[in-house]
């Protein structure tokens, strides 16, 4: 029986594409009126930066850290550092006033705790901006518990990051189950802890999903297929 079910929350609860490509569109306008970077050399830099943060902070919560990003731009665009803090609040302030929960979202999350399922996050991020995050889409009020990768120490699909998922759900991993829009690290990975495994996939083509792995393309499909379980 399945006693606790936790989501990702980027592109699972809303729509992180979309959001996150406007948010970029303003950084790359800031960078070419302030800095004099084209975008073509602002996408240069962005990606060189990831590169250089992913190798210096390994599978951490570090990777997504925006300032860090920033500084490792201005610094490889030999600009001065002064404009990171800024640029990263432009990235966040912008991604925020974007977001909307998927039509979905909240009222298979209203259905589940009303089956009496405890109803947790496990997301790959830093603490402080999932909960900006679930406050602006109107999302806390349905979770019960969260667990970031930064708590955790190591990213999704680690086992150690949903050995605590369980830890927090209060439940042994079979009493379990994970929703996420990503298969390896959110689906497989669950699936390998001992959970139910769910695999949100919107697209309307085929999609085969692995062995012990229920695809959905909708969060309404949950509740009766838990309550099947």
């Amino acid at each position: 029986m399945i006693r606790s079910i936790l989501f990702d929350l980027d592109g699972t609860l809303y729509d992180f594409t979309s959001s996150h490509a406007v948010a970029m569109n303003r950084l790359a306008s800031y960078a070419a009126s302030t800095l004099g970077l084209s975008r073509e050399r602002f996408d240069a830099l962005q990606r060189e930066a990831f590169q250089r943060q992913k190798a210096r902070v390994g599978g951490t919560a570090a990777i997504h850290n925006r300032l860090i990003r920033c500084q490792l731009m201005l610094e490889a665009a030999g600009k001065p550092i002064a404009h990171a803090p800024e640029m990263a609040d432009l990235y966040w302030s912008t991604l925020l006033s974007r977001i909307r929960p998927l039509p979905d979202a909240i009222d298979a999350l209203a259905r589940l705790r009303f089956m009496g399922l405890t109803v947790g996050i496990g997301s790959n991020m830093t603490a402080d901006w999932q909960y900006a995050k679930l406050k602006r889409l109107s999302l806390m009020a349905y979770v019960d518990f969260i667990v970031t990768s930064e708590e955790a120490g190591v990213e999704k699909p680690a086992a150690g990051f949903f050995q605590l998922c369980a830890e927090k759900a209060g439940h042994a991993p079979g009493e379990c189950a994970f929703v996420g829009d990503n298969l390896e690290g959110d689906a497989l990975g669950a699936l390998d802890a001992g959970m139910a495994a769910f695999w949100l996939c919107r697209s309307p083509e085929p999609a085969d999903a692995p062995d012990g792995i229920t695809r959905i393309q909708s969060l309404s499909e949950l509740p009766a297929l838990i309550e099947s379980r």
